[in-house]
């Protein structure tokens, strides 16, 4: 397969002829705003679930602000009302597109918690008011804007538009649902981070080119009739067949492989017998420039759920940018078709998408309301994007993909002087210097040729990957570069942390340690367990203990009392009621009390949602005669897993007794120190028996002595 062309620089672009027009304070919001910036009409809209941020941290900024760079007038409806296409006609028609996004987070997730029930906030809302966007946001806002415009160009995307791109098992109606692009009639999804697409796209539009035709941009997908000619179709089972496999391997005895290249998977294709074919075989295994893998439709995952999970396995599989082929699934007789992701942005690009004119601030439309999103990370900085971290209960990787975006120093740098020069009420302490793994800045791939051929799902798991720079002393001289500023106190880190990659520095955890936490640092181990941890593709919970003692020692030698806040997952697939328990007696042995807990949460199109609907394991081969993994679905099970990650709470007891006895453990009932529950409910006045050592609250690990407990 021929490697992609380099794409032209985003900066690059000839830029449209509204350019002389200027950058605007904000985008407007109101013809009012149109009015005052000379602005007869907008050449692109943007529609959104959040309020907006002039920000570098919420989505519709970033591509409002990258678009205003291209020459192009760009103007913001956000959270409209919904009941009629009226809000949405307040800028008039746009000249070009308009643009739809559910905002930064998906707009079901941002609605429901893991048990199904409203949240009554939002916190990308003015006054964290909850119910000012609409659930499945994307599909709304984009039937809206058909009806006020039925001739203007729809353009989809955001993370929920990008987790929906093809098939998807919805949690919230426990059905497999279609193609956003179907339900939303939009002429095109851009899935990932959409700078490059979105201004390749609007400079052809500009140029005159139809929307129906543009159908070679990358990080694009849309809906076609049918397949062209003059492609070659593969199906799926000849690129991953799907038949037996060998038991599951224990994930922490096997060696990291020297090379990127799937060999794991070719010698368990090798091993294993003719594989049981679940769709016919369409055409040979060999790619060419124009080769499309035809993965199970709508139809075929929809009723089958060996075929949704091996649809999944597929489609992760084809999400590395230098060798994924397009992807194409029927829904009926329209055909949607998925080009490969977008060619990730280069470290000049990064920092030119991040140094546009952005406000830091919020739209002043909404005076002194309070948006807690904002407030959250206004003193904060983002240094790079991705991760190869790979857990598959996360949407990170597929949304903004594994190989690291990276952001110069020099770049963070003079973000972190605006902060201090700009941002109202800074007190000169920077709250984060990070992104979606805190320290995986300027990490990547040794080999530009390995990188290009791999198709593994995660570097550093089952094992950190050979191939895998680890070194994060560059990071060191930031965080000492960005200390070292004149009017900035502390740099924090609060960003969650890739541990098992951070004690291959030991000088680094030195450094954060020594400078950087406030108090708490957040890791999440998720479990403790090898049957889920290997099912999120999790290092052991050796790595830490590792991580931990390191942790400990150099807080010691810097004189100061830190903690840290250990995040763990309960019902995620793959976990047992056992597994559960074992977790809860790790928590009481090292003196953990979780206040607050997760529940896994099935997103659309993660791995781990796969497992969860189908009761298949898609990071190893399909079979469908295979043993079905443990699911946990059910509202009392799930409940129960949560109960044991706060065992310490009397309201659980009367569960965890019940649940104990019939596994056949009532001697973890008692009073003893080995004990998980004690036999008997408080009384209103009673105080629980004190045994063994203090126990640690809230994850902080801050001992809750029995002089704290008598005064509250």
């Amino acid at each position: 397969m021929n490697a992609p062309a380099l794409p032209t620089p985003i900066y690059d672009y000839r830029k449209y002829w509204a350019e002389c027009f200027g950058p605007a304070p904000f985008l407007p919001m109101s013809r009012e705003e149109m009015d005052v910036l000379g602005w007869d009409s907008c050449d692109i809209i943007i529609v959104t679930g959040d309020a907006y941020v002039d920000h570098p941290s919420f989505g519709m900024a970033v591509i409002g602000r990258v678009l205003e760079a291209q020459g192009f007038r760009v103007g913001i409806i956000a959270q409209p009302e919904w009941g009629s296409a009226e809000p949405f006609k307040v800028l008039g028609k746009p000249n070009l597109f308009f643009g739809i996004a559910a905002g930064n987070m998906d707009s079901m997730i941002n609605r429901y918690t893991a048990d199904r029930k409203r949240r009554n906030d939002d916190a990308y809302t003015p006054g964290n008011a909850g119910g000012k966007r609409p659930d499945r946001a994307v599909i709304v806002y984009s039937q809206r804007v058909r009806e006020a415009y039925k001739d203007v160009p729809l353009v989809i995307g955001s993370i929920e538009a990008s987790l929906r791109r093809i098939a998807h098992y919805d949690y919230w109606s426990d059905k497999i649902r279609r193609s956003i692009l179907l339900d939303s009639r939009a002429d095109i999804l851009l899935y990932g981070n959409a700078e490059r697409a979105i201004v390749d796209l609007a400079h052809r539009l500009a140029a005159g080119e139809s929307i129906h035709e543009i159908r070679d941009l990358r990080g694009t997908a849309f809906v076609r009739k049918r397949v062209p000619d003059d492609w070659q179709v593969i199906d799926s089972s000849d690129v991953d067949p799907v038949g037996p496999v060998d038991r599951h391997p224990d994930p922490y005895a096997m060696e990291t492989p020297a090379t990127c290249d799937n060999a794991a998977d070719k010698a368990e294709q090798e091993a294993a017998p003719e594989p049981v074919k679940l769709v016919p075989r369409q055409s040979s295994l060999k790619r060419s420039g124009k080769t499309v893998i035809r993965i199970p439709s709508y139809e075929q995952v929809k009723d089958d759920p060996v075929l949704y999970a091996h649809a999944s396995r597929v489609l992760h599989k084809e999400t590395n940018p230098y060798n994924a082929s397009p992807l194409v699934q029927a829904h009926g007789d329209r055909e949607v078709w998925l080009n490969p992701p977008p060619i990730p942005l280069t470290t000049p690009e990064m920092d030119w998408v991040f140094e546009q004119p952005y406000q830091r601030v919020a739209h002043p439309s909404y005076g002194d309301a309070k948006i807690p999103a904002w407030e959250m990370i206004r003193f904060s900085v983002n240094i790079m994007r991705g991760c190869f971290g790979g857990c598959t209960f996360c949407s990170i990787t597929e949304h903004e993909g594994r190989i690291i975006q990276n952001r110069s120093q020099d770049s963070i740098l003079r973000e972190v002087e605006s902060i201090r020069d700009k941002t109202p009420g800074f007190t000169g302490v920077i709250s984060d210097l990070g992104g979606p793994t805190a320290n995986m800045w300027r990490l990547a791939c040794k080999s530009k040729e390995i990188e290009a051929a791999c198709r593994k799902l995660s570097c550093v798991y089952p094992g950190i990957c050979k191939n895998l720079n680890t070194d994060q002393m560059p990071l060191v001289e930031l965080y000492r570069a960005a200390r070292e500023l004149p009017g900035i106190k502390k740099v924090l880190i609060a960003s969650g942390l890739r541990y098992d990659i951070a004690v291959k520095t030991p000088a680094y955890v030195k450094e954060l340690v020594t400078h950087h936490v406030g108090g708490y640092l957040k890791i999440a181990p998720e479990h403790t367990e090898d049957g889920p941890l290997s099912r999120m593709m999790k290092p052991g919970i050796g790595t830490y203990d590792a991580f931990k003692a390191m942790f400990e020692k150099y807080s010691k030698e810097a004189g100061k009392e830190q903690y840290l806040i250990p995040y763990f997952i309960a019902a995620h697939p793959g976990t047992s009621d056992r597994d559960m328990m074992n977790l809860a007696l790790w928590l009481k042995r090292n003196g953990f009390r979780a206040d607050q807990v997760q529940t896994f949460y099935p997103s659309p199109m993660a791995s781990a949602t796969a497992m969860y609907h189908s009761g298949r394991d898609p990071l190893h081969r399909i079979r469908r005669d295979g043993e079905a993994m443990p699911t946990v679905k059910g509202l009392r099970q799930r409940r129960l897993h949560k109960a044991f990650l706060r065992y310490h709470d009397p309201d659980n007891w009367p569960m965890l007794r019940k649940a104990l006895k019939q596994m056949g453990l009532a001697k973890l009932i008692g009073y003893g120190q080995h004990q998980l529950i004690p036999p008997r409910q408080p009384g209103p006045n009673a105080q629980q028996r004190k045994t063994g050592r203090p126990f640690k609250t809230q994850h902080t690990g801050l001992p809750r002595t029995p002089s704290r407990r008598k005064r509250r």
